[in-house]
């Protein structure tokens, strides 16, 4: 996946769908050539699934179950329980190559979504205060993306010295 230039002008949803793709493809150019051992490193004593290699997973999760779960209305089948709210954070050894993959497949199949659905179609699943509509969505992934691209950057930079943007 690579980033594109997001326009400075455009309609609404592609404005939305082009600064997600751009954050989404953020996380593969902040990933690329890190090592396998590296990426599942924890590096925060107060945060030990907090690895590259988590990051990703927690992505692909997040982007299903926005999608997938909650304004499709499909089964809720995330990994996450009460139990083990983080669940979603661990890889488990999964090669951070495999992560990204699923992470990619993800993303595009929800694209298709995203294109053929008004912007204020309401969620199927209601939330703590009601409904969403897809436009909160977009934003939403918007958000938590380049929220954990900052994580991912961090993360870089102190398991080898890599920086960018």
């Amino acid at each position: 996946m690579e980033r594109i230039d997001v326009p400075y002008a455009a309609d609404e949803r592609s404005m939305l769908i082009s600064w997600l793709d751009w954050h989404r493809a953020t996380v593969f150019a902040k990933t690329e050539g890190l090592a396998e051992d590296l990426a599942h490193r924890p590096l925060l004593a107060s945060s030990p699934l907090m690895t590259v290699a988590g990051l990703v997973s927690h992505l692909y999760w997040v982007e299903r179950n926005w999608i997938e779960h909650t304004l499709l209305g499909g089964p809720d089948e995330q990994p996450w329980t009460e139990e083990d709210p983080d669940k979603d954070f661990r890889a488990d050894g999964t090669p951070l190559s495999e992560l990204l993959a699923a992470y990619e497949r993800q993303c595009s199949a929800n694209n298709e979504v995203l294109r053929s659905l008004s912007l204020d179609t309401e969620s199927k699943i209601e939330r703590r205060n009601g409904r969403v509509t897809l436009r909160w969505i977009i934003v939403h992934l918007i958000e938590e993306t380049a929220r954990h691209n900052g994580h991912i950057d961090i993360l870089r930079e102190m398991l080898d010295g890599v920086t960018g943007d």
